[in-house]
């Protein structure tokens, strides 16, 4: 299956990247199948954390039949190259940078980039991403959203990031936004698989609510 295709399908299932900065490669696989199991299927490490590549390329190699696996806060296109030569899926940017997305798309991953204006946000489009990340959403609010999704086209996937959790994402949800990136209500820095299982639960059942 193409690497679109899947990240669509998983995505269907369940509308969560989550998001591991911090994590180590020694922890990666735990933490990632901890993921798994509660039913998340998507996965970043961003690259500002211990070693991403190693921990990226551990998960992809025990868990990609079953989880998309890639990298956040890419900056570069070169990260985009060493992200898909460690088996990454998805490129994860915080700003819309069309060589970053030209580069993800050529070496077969999918590129998610970051926005925040609709100017980014068509820029990023045109340049050949599907998923596009509004960040930070929570501190721009819903009303900020809905006025640029007016304007989006109805193919456009946007991923709210930053600042929306448990608490919020039902609003979020029903205002159309089409996935979420959670970062520490889903794993801070030192927590255990067990602890990344428990607030998961906590995650998808306020979803499920939503």
């Amino acid at each position: 299956m193409a690497v679109r295709a899947r990240v669509e399908s998983a995505l269907t299932r369940c509308p969560v990247v989550a998001i591991l900065r911090g994590v180590t490669p020694g922890e990666a696989v735990a933490v990632g199948a901890a993921l798994l199991d509660s039913g998340i299927e998507v996965i970043e490490v961003p690259l500002n954390s211990p070693d991403p590549l190693a921990s990226i390329e551990a998960m992809a190699r025990a868990l990609g039949d079953r989880a998309v696996i890639g990298a956040g806060t890419v900056l570069t296109a070169a990260d985009a190259r060493r992200v898909a030569d460690a088996g990454g899926q998805i490129c994860v940017t915080p700003n819309t940078d069309p060589a970053v997305i030209d580069t993800a798309l050529a070496a077969g991953i999918e590129p998610m980039p970051g926005f925040l204006t609709p100017t980014e946000a068509f820029a990023a489009l045109a340049a050949g991403a599907r998923y596009i990340k509004l960040f930070p959403a929570g501190s721009m609010g819903l009303g900020h959203y809905t006025a640029i999704k007016a304007v989006l086209p109805a193919e456009a996937q946007v991923l709210a990031v930053g600042g929306v959790g448990a608490g919020n994402i039902g609003e979020w949800r029903a205002a159309g936004v089409n996935g979420f990136g959670i970062g520490s209500e889903l794993y801070k820095p030192g927590d255990s698989a067990g602890t990344v299982a428990g607030k998961a639960a906590a995650l998808i059942s306020a979803l499920r609510a939503s």
